[in-house]
């Protein structure tokens, strides 16, 4: 998988590293400042659904530059680190879909306060532990990424 002769995963990784921190930002942000909920929209709901198609192509890509380069160990690692991103950042867009339509729709049709509070909590805890989870999931896959092309050049 090539871009204009070069390797794809390099180039495509890095709308991954920036869009992912963005639509976590996004999400906490939504959760918890109903300005920023409102102007917002459904801006992390769209960011949460390019970052689940964007992350099995990345990795696709990586697969393709990694047989290229064959079976190195710190490849390897990035490799099983890079997988550990997919399942958070399917799990993106459940939790932003379900905090936008609880607060586009549901939140306002359930006026007892103690349901009403009780579900905005648990999307809460959802949305922070994605996020949380997502974020520290692609930071460790960059981190390996970046060992296994630069650990052996600089050090």
């Amino acid at each position: 998988m090539e871009i204009q002769g070069l390797p794809a995963h390099p180039l495509v990784v890095h709308l991954v590293v920036v869009l992912i921190p963005l639509t976590a930002l996004a999400l906490i942000l939504a959760q918890l400042w109903p300005a920023a909920r409102r102007r917002l929209g459904l801006v992390p709901l769209i960011a949460a659904v390019a970052v689940a198609a964007l992350v099995p192509f990345t990795i696709a890509a990586g697969e393709a530059l990694a047989a290229v380069v064959g079976p190195l160990p710190d490849v390897q690692a990035h490799e099983a680190r890079g997988r550990a991103v997919q399942p958070w950042a399917l799990a993106l867009p459940v939790v932003a879909a379900g905090q936008w339509a609880w607060f586009r729709r549901g939140h306002d049709r359930i006026r007892r306060d103690g349901a009403a509070r009780a579900i905005t909590l648990g999307i809460g805890a959802a949305v922070l532990v994605v996020a949380v989870g997502v974020v520290v999931a692609v930071v460790l896959a960059g981190e390996s990424g970046a060992r296994a092309v630069w650990g052996g050049l600089l050090g």
